[in-house]
């Protein structure tokens, strides 16, 4: 036994922990859970826990169910709104076979394979995540619309708002999980706020934005409303993305700096920016993986959907932002596609593949956009070569399908899986009447 793992069982008799929750996510990045009794953990941490994995959505057939949980014991967290005492702590959990080998369905391992890769080539991977979401009053009934908490805008500060008190009771109960803020702030749409957590490796990061989501939820549902991470809930106002800075270190160097380049950007940096360009359009599915998430992305209101890179031009899918004079650490880029509902173990698998593929095959980056995107006629942009992102999910299956970047980064069982339900989604959505159609066609001739 580690010494992390001694730690946690310590911490666990000396805090009066009665369960313990171990995480772990589907396919689709929606979160699951399994309680354990604490006697029970140090066997865990040494053979796992066993499970039906065929009953949880992509990660084994009926004949092969039998899967293990390998809690992770880096990971471990006392969960503040269960109560002081007795309390409830929860640790990720790592989805091995029986024979203890990691399960390629799993999409924390996809990630971590990603990331060992890159490991390989002596680099680290960094995230960033700029997180928005809508709150709104509780419904009685899912008849009616959302009501968004307020009418309040971009920055605006709401003297007793709902807001508020709602970001300060998030942001107290993430930083007592560990999980650091760096910014938070109202957005634009009424009801809709954004969080910022700080850099990390992109593993920790993903634990942390399954962590966010479910704190965010969870402070919601105490104070009598309810959050949605849905891209696109109000059709009127902005959706909500995931805008996302990365950058790759050496060690303690950031191979994406030069010093006296413009914008400060290093060679492997642009090739980096190349190749997130390059495969933007087959990695959409992964990084915008609903129906809705292309009515955030085509419904105007600042969402990228074109693909293209500027310098501080927030139209531009990937953007290089200010370089901080003296601080050659904080060089990166900012991913804007993203949105807040994709599974963030699988859309930084598939982000960092692209970008190490733009490295290794020196991709050549294409001139910058200099204009506002969203403003061009599409002959204009055309004639810039800047291409438009899949206008829907049936047109990002169909690129994604043919990706052997995609299929070689998750692996076969979760591109499989991924491909099927995304196209079982897509022809359930077709087959819908909306209230649109019957608006505008039912009493034509």
């Amino acid at each position: 036994m580690d010494r992390q793992q001694e730690f946690v069982l310590r911490t666990i008799e000396e805090r009066d922990i009665r369960f313990v929750r171990l995480w772990f996510t589907d396919v689709l990045g929606m979160l699951k859970s399994v309680a354990v009794a604490p006697a029970e953990l140090e066997g865990a941490f040494a053979e796992g826990i066993g499970f039906d994995g065929s009953s949880i959505e992509g990660l084994a057939r009926v004949f092969e169910a039998d899967m293990l949980v390998l809690p992770d014991a880096s990971t471990f967290q006392i969960l503040p709104w269960r109560g002081e005492s007795p309390g409830t702590a929860r640790l990720f959990a790592d989805i091995r076979l029986p024979d203890n080998t990691a399960s390629a369905a799993d999409p924390r391992f996809v990630l971590q394979r990603a990331l060992t890769k890159a490991a390989d080539k002596g680099l680290t991977f960094y995230t960033h995540p700029e997180i928005e979401f809508y709150l709104f009053e509780q419904r009685t009934s899912t008849d009616t619309p959302p009501v968004p908490v307020d009418n309040a805008g971009f920055f605006d500060h709401v003297p007793h708002g709902t807001a508020h008190d709602f970001r300060r009771a998030a942001i107290t109960m993430l930083e007592s999980m560990g999980i650091s803020v760096e910014f938070s702030h109202h957005e634009a749409g009424p009801g809709q706020n954004e969080i910022d957590l700080r850099y990390a490796d992109a593993l920790s990061t993903a634990d942390n934005i399954m962590t966010f989501r479910t704190v965010i939820k969870e402070v919601a549902l105490e104070q009598g409303i309810f959050a949605s991470f849905m891209p696109k809930p109000l059709a009127n106002h902005p959706g909500s993305g995931m805008h996302t800075h990365v950058s790759l270190f050496e060690g303690d160097r950031n191979a994406f700096h030069e010093a006296g380049a413009p914008y400060q950007l290093s060679r492997t940096g642009k090739h980096f920016i190349a190749g997130i360009l390059r495969h933007a359009c087959e990695i959409s599915a992964v990084t915008n993986q609903w129906v809705n998430s292309y009515k955030r992305m085509w419904g105007g209101a600042e969402a990228p959907a074109h693909v293209c890179w500027g310098h501080n031009n927030r139209s531009a899918m990937v953007r290089v932002p200010m370089h901080k004079p003296g601080k050659d650490q904080s060089t990166r880029i900012e991913v804007r596609s993203l949105d807040a509902a994709a599974n963030p173990y699988l859309a930084y698998a598939v982000m960092l593949a692209a970008g190490m593929k733009g490295i290794e095959e020196e991709y050549e980056l294409p001139p910058e956009a200099e204009d506002d995107v969203w403003n061009l006629t599409d002959r204009e942009r055309r004639s810039l070569g800047i291409d438009p992102l899949p206008a829907s999910l049936d047109h990002a299956i169909h690129l994604m399908e043919n990706s052997e970047l995609v299929a070689e980064t998750l692996g076969e069982h979760v591109f499989d899986f991924f491909l099927r339900n995304k196209k079982a989604e897509w022809a359930a959505y077709r087959d819908q009447v909306t209230q649109f159609e019957l608006d505008q066609y039912l009493h034509r001739p």
